[in-house]
């Protein structure tokens, strides 16, 4: 039996929870109010990235700056920030798109490791942008950021400037010298000291909830709707567009769609698709409605029924990108209304009917996917 848990005023923002078999690293940072791994209210994930987005220097606003957020889980923080200053944007991915070539890199202690951008739009960006700002939620020993600078750098020279904006900042002494003797600025909300972290994660117990859903079929029906005007931030697109671009997705769910306030609401996004679903949220919270909002994601993190640890009970769900691969959903709740939203290129099977099947586990009932696509 799970302990009753604490209101979010009670708990840190950032928890140690345990990577599933990855001996890389074996810790992994839950931020409460990110909106990834916990269910979080969208004011306060708008509040942390306006707070980090405010971290940076008067002197960026007078240059043409290029905002690029990391796949999977700063994608909604980069994007967020690029609307906010209102300039040009672009994600990492993990996966495929159509009639481009890409820049590779990695990401050395993710689950997935590989990180790739688009070659072309990275191209036509660099020949106007004075810097490059990077975004993402944590930074351990910054290699990632290092090793796309040095492809950058490797491709197209040195005359671009180089930044880094995160959450929280990990890096020890010699990791934070290296980002100085390679001229990348960093700006952070957060200094931790990550040295005791594995053996704080290794104290929890392994003995939360493992939910492996069906995926032949679904346990209560569901509606599909379509959305258009669809804008992609695996491409090089505008900020002030793209936050644009995401009021027309809102306005065409409130069209179909109908919120009571004061109902409970969950708005889930799919894997790297984040902001639009946490841009749809705000929206319906300002109708008055109790929402949360977070996202499937890749990385399979241990579940523990210890009420200091982040999460309890995991869902294990077809992707709705690769029938093969798998994804995670933590901690679900229940809800009046449950609202999807993914840009996958196709609905498939089995990932709608194992995330439909985990919700209505949770005694969720009105469900619908938008999926938002040309």
């Amino acid at each position: 039996m799970f302990q009753k848990k604490r209101s979010d005023t009670e708990l840190p923002m950032i928890s140690i929870a345990k990577r599933e078999n990855n001996k890389k690293r074996s810790y992994l940072l839950v931020n409460r109010f990110q909106g990834k791994y916990i269910p979080a209210a969208p004011i306060k994930a708008y509040a942390l990235f306006h707070k980090l987005a405010a971290q940076l220097p008067q002197q960026y606003t007078k240059e043409k700056l290029l905002v690029v957020g990391f796949a999977e889980t700063a994608t909604a923080i980069g994007a967020a920030i690029a609307a906010e200053l209102g300039v040009d944007y672009i994600q990492t991915t993990r996966e495929p798109v159509n009639g481009v070539t890409f820049l590779e890199f990695t990401e050395a202690h993710s689950h997935a490791t590989e990180q790739k951008i688009v070659k072309e739009d990275i191209e036509q960006a660099i020949r106007s942008v004075d810097r490059i700002l990077f975004i993402d939620d944590e930074l351990t020993t910054g290699k990632t950021v290092r090793n796309i600078v040095s492809l950058l750098r490797k491709e197209y020279g040195d005359n671009i400037l180089f930044s880094a904006a995160v959450v929280v900042n990990g890096m020890d002494e010699a990791s934070q010298q290296s980002f100085l003797e390679e001229n990348i600025e960093l700006h952070y909300l957060m200094k931790t000291d990550n040295s005791g972290f594995t053996a704080i994660a290794d104290r929890y117990p392994d003995d939360g909830q493992y939910r492996e859903m069906d995926v032949n079929e679904p346990a209560c029906e569901y509606r599909i709707l379509s959305a258009d005007k669809y804008m992609n931030a695996r491409r090089l697109v505008n900020g002030t567009a793209y936050l644009k671009s995401c009021e027309q997705l809102w306005q065409q769910a409130a069209e179909q769609i109908s919120f009571s306030p004061g109902s409970r609401v969950l708005v889930l996004g799919t894997e790297e698709f984040m902001f639009p679903a946490l841009f749809v949220a705000g929206q319906i919270e300002k109708l008055g409605c109790a929402v949360r909002f977070h996202a499937t994601g890749r990385n399979p993190i241990v579940v523990s029924s210890d009420q200091e640890y982040p999460l309890h009970v995991r869902y294990e769900l077809a992707s709705f990108y690769d029938p093969g691969r798998r994804t995670f959903l933590y901690d679900i709740g229940t809800y009046d209304q449950v609202l999807i939203l993914s840009d996958a290129p196709e609905i498939r099977t089995e990932g709608i009917n194992s995330l439909v099947n985990a919700l209505v586990s949770c005694q969720n009932k009105d469900i619908t996917l938008i999926h938002w696509r040309l």
